[in-house]
């Protein structure tokens, strides 16, 4: 997976006041959004939106709940699919492929084997 160019200075939600001090974000929110394709399926750029979106301040005004940037999961779900990880399903959103469940199956596998 490439890293996009503006990765160190995008801002993940409108609702933010800061890019993410995590220089590995991204990478984390791709292993993040293929593991939530892989326990619901049929997730599209809308319900990730909804996922990891969260409060927005507006100083002395109310808070309220404010979606996520739909152009950050739009593109990692491309590179997935790139990937062969995750195809588009035609009833709508993405699903898991077998080489994508596969591979997660042997990370997951690695990852509760290390000690």
């Amino acid at each position: 997976m490439e890293l996009p160019h503006w990765t160190d200075i995008v801002k993940t939600g409108r609702f933010k006041e800061l890019a993410p001090y995590d220089p590995d974000w991204y990478y984390i929110r791709a292993a993040s959004m293929a593991r939530k394709i892989y326990l619901r399926q049929g997730i599209g750029v809308g319900g990730f939106q909804k996922i990891y979106g969260g409060r927005k301040r507006n100083g002395s005004r109310p808070p309220h709940f404010c979606k996520s940037s739909g152009a950050i999961a739009r593109h990692i779900l491309q590179q997935l699919q790139a990937m062969n990880i995750i195809e588009v399903d035609p009833r709508g959103g993405r699903i898991i492929t077998s080489q994508g469940r596969r591979d997660l199956d042997q990370v997951a596998g690695r990852i509760v084997v290390a000690p």
